[in-house]
């Protein structure tokens, strides 16, 4: 894989894109020297304080419902390495390399902005990480998504230790210190303030979040192709996308924008234009007549959460955390609950998209609906049951949206002997959207492979030009109609074009302005 440009860490802070970037694409890193420069600056003042008589929380003292203890001088090492020996305390399976490289490089950027009070070599070993490619192991579960992403946090953070586990470039799974001596990097002892600094932020629901929306924003094209296909295939009408019936009667960017997509999609197909005179419906079934108004609606709650997640990434998390002063005091900037919602709010949305999309397809496979095609697609109906049990799969795949669109932040587990008593579920949030995303890819793909055989079907009508690349594109991975043959292999298949972004690709030049 082609590594992406170079990301430049800075007192700025990070981009989405530069997220993308280095959990995707791999990314190199480099540290503007006024940034060390500031963590130096910054750390002076912390030192100040812990050699001062007079405790100070996350410095001085122990954590959480243990913060009464005042901590001596010569256990503060210890009580770094406790914090994140005892912390990194996940279970289940590994979670993705990227989710772990953007909450890594989510925890740099904050690092790297001097409201932490960690020391220059703490950043600089995160940042070796990641350019060197070592992935610390992440368990699903142990994230209650309030003091921040503690233990996802704190399993990258005992990597820093030289502890923990980790694998390399390649996926490997290999002892740490192996791994650190092979990049040229030392294990840290953590010094004072620099264990909570580690693990005190929202960056495991952030970086998930940025990497559905960029997915989402992808999908919401999709959608609105799949859409086409389908109203083609059913021999829809393309006025009812008209731009005067969106813009100036309902005002919602993205309802105007999912239109305007559909009708370039439909413009010059000669399957629309076939029946545009003599046609005696009056109108499309909802599921055709209002996909602007569905996929716009995503559109827009993409929108929302986009404005929340650049807030977020605007943000140095930390508690406590270094004022510009120089003053160290406690906050509660690590719940969750803003990046919570919005990621809960995004599930319901893709489950709704999932579901118009399913309802386009079972018209597609119902001869009492499909506007004369054959029951199921199929090439010998009875003999052949056609793509019958692919909207099976497609309606199961809605389903499990459903449930996933059941709020995790309306939920709270009080933890820490009721010190934290009100939690957001961030996490959990963020890793059910993840699913969410996946299957909404696997339910487009569905309708997209089940709409390609009947707009072959309608041969020797063909569709537009837009319609038609998808279509071409398609053929190039999955033959046309035929007997009856293995599905499972093709369902993938073009799902596997949603995922490389070939489909997007080949739709760029279609897109609404």
């Amino acid at each position: 894989m082609t590594a992406s440009p170079l990301v430049t860490l800075d007192l700025t802070g990070a981009t989405a894109d530069n997220v993308i970037a280095v959990a995707r694409h791999n990314a190199q890193i480099r540290i503007a020297p006024q940034v060390l420069e500031e963590l130096a600056t910054v750390r002076s003042h912390i030192d100040a304080l812990a050699s001062a008589d007079t405790p100070v929380y996350g410095i001085s003292t122990g954590f959480g419902a243990l913060a009464t203890r005042h901590i001596a001088p010569e256990d503060r090492a210890k009580l770094q390495r406790s914090l994140i020996r005892s912390h990194a305390a996940g279970m289940g399976e590994p979670v993705e390399r990227e989710v772990v490289r953007a909450l890594m490089f989510l925890r740099a950027k904050t690092l790297a902005s001097g409201r932490t009070g960690v020391r220059p070599v703490v950043l600089e070993t995160m940042v070796g990480l990641l350019n060197a490619g070592i992935t610390p192991v992440v368990r699903e579960y142990g994230s209650l998504g309030c003091s921040g992403d503690l233990a996802p946090l704190s399993h990258c953070a005992l990597v820093l230790m030289g502890e923990g586990e980790a694998t390399d470039r390649e996926g490997v799974q290999r002892p740490v210190p192996e791994l650190l001596a092979e990049a040229g990097l030392e294990p840290v002892e953590l010094a004072e303030k620099e264990g909570l600094a580690l693990v005190n932020g929202t960056d495991g629901m952030l970086g998930q979040l940025l990497m559905a929306l960029a997915d989402l924003e992808e999908l919401a094209d999709i959608a609105d192709a799949t859409a086409a296909m389908s109203v083609e295939a059913q021999m829809g009408t393309d006025q009812v996308f008209r731009a005067e019936l969106h813009e100036p009667l309902r005002p919602h960017p993205g309802q105007g924008r999912s239109a305007a997509n559909m009708y370039n999609f439909l413009s010059g197909s000669p399957i629309v234009a076939s029946h545009r005179e003599g046609d005696g419906r009056v109108q499309d079934a909802y599921s055709l007549r209002c996909s602007p108004q569905v996929t716009g609606a995503v559109r827009d709650t993409i929108a929302h959460a986009r404005l929340v997640a650049t807030r977020e990434l605007a943000a140095a998390i930390d508690n406590p955390v270094v004022l510009p002063s120089g003053e160290v005091t406690s906050n509660g900037n690590f719940h969750g609950a803003p990046v919570a919602y919005v990621l809960d709010f995004l599930a319901i949305a893709v489950a709704d998209l999932g579901s118009i999309a399913e309802r386009r397809t079972d018209r597609m496979l119902d001869p009492a609906r499909s506007r004369d095609l054959p029951a199921f697609l199929a090439d010998d109906p009875g003999v052949d049951s056609g793509m019958m049990i692919a909207q099976y799969t497609q309606a199961g795949l809605v389903a499990e949206n459903k449930r996933l669109a059941v709020p995790a932040s309306v939920d709270s587990i009080p933890s820490s002997a009721m010190q934290e008593d009100h939690v957001s579920l961030g996490w959990h949030a963020a890793r059910k959207l993840r699913t969410a995303v996946g299957n909404l890819r696997r339910i487009l793909a569905i309708e997209m492979l089940i709409a390609g055989r009947a707009l072959d079907l309608r041969k020797p009508l063909q569709p537009g030009p837009a319609t038609g690349a998808v279509l071409e594109l398609l053929r190039t991975k999955v033959a046309g109609p035929g007997e009856d043959r293995f599905l499972s292999a093709e369902m993938e298949a073009a799902c596997e074009l949603l995922a490389t972004g070939e489909v997007h690709r080949v739709l760029e030049p279609h897109l609404a302005k």
